[in-house]
């Protein structure tokens, strides 16, 4: 079967794309609008982008062409907080992803619990095993719908005790959530360990491929 993109619309593509890029991790993301709402949303394209200083991106789409709650208000305070969901708090999260007028807050509706973030404005999750303290350092809009890739630099890690080991998370204590195509959900599953590669296996070429 083949699929051309130019008969495709944007709605038909994310269909598409969704479960193909799977599965994806999930950035639940906390802003403040200039009134003082403070708003929850999830976002299934995430990555880090840059170790010094350490940086994350997310994709924010738009509605229509205009900004939704997250979009608009990191570029109002260029400050939110980052947080990486556990099974617990699944359902908070699925919920918060229902689109609400600016004014209502999804954290006050979910009844999730903040606690006041050291560095920035926003606060953060109290539940969340991970939070990220960010600040926007670039929004760059890609493509004919004007999603944004948002990048901000991490100023603080918030981990949950025990995660941490020689530097390392605990992938598997962890256990976050991740996205797959539609409102389906998966945790990490059956995890399989390999033995790091070293750049002086005779297998690896001087530009470390093989």
């Amino acid at each position: 079967m083949r699929v051309l993109a130019t008969e495709l619309d944007p709605q038909r593509t994310y269909r598409l794309m969704t479960g193909i890029v799977v599965p994806r991790p999930i950035a639940w993301v906390c802003t403040r609008s200039p009134e003082g709402t403070v708003n929850i949303a999830p976002f299934s394209a995430f990555t880090f982008v840059s170790t010094k200083p350490p940086m994350v991106g997310i994709n924010v789409g738009r509605k229509a062409g205009v900004r939704k709650d997250t979009g608009r208000n990191i570029h109002a305070a260029r400050e939110y907080t980052v947080h990486i969901c556990d099974e617990p708090l699944l359902d908070a999260m699925h919920e918060s992803s229902v689109e609400h007028p600016p004014e209502v807050s999804e954290v006050e509706l979910l009844g999730l619990r903040t606690t006041a973030s050291d560095i920035v404005s926003v606060p953060r999750l109290v539940d969340a095993p991970i939070a990220m303290e960010c600040r926007l350092v670039q929004a760059i809009a890609f493509g004919d719908t004007g999603s944004e890739f948002m990048v901000g630099e991490v100023l603080a890690f918030h981990l949950r005790d025990g995660l941490l080991h020689d530097g390392k998370i605990d992938s598997v204590a962890l256990n976050p959530i991740c996205r797959l195509a539609g409102p389906n959900y998966a945790t990490l599953g059956p995890v399989t360990t390999k033995r790091p590669i070293q750049q002086t296996d005779k297998s690896l070429l001087a530009d470390g491929s093989r």
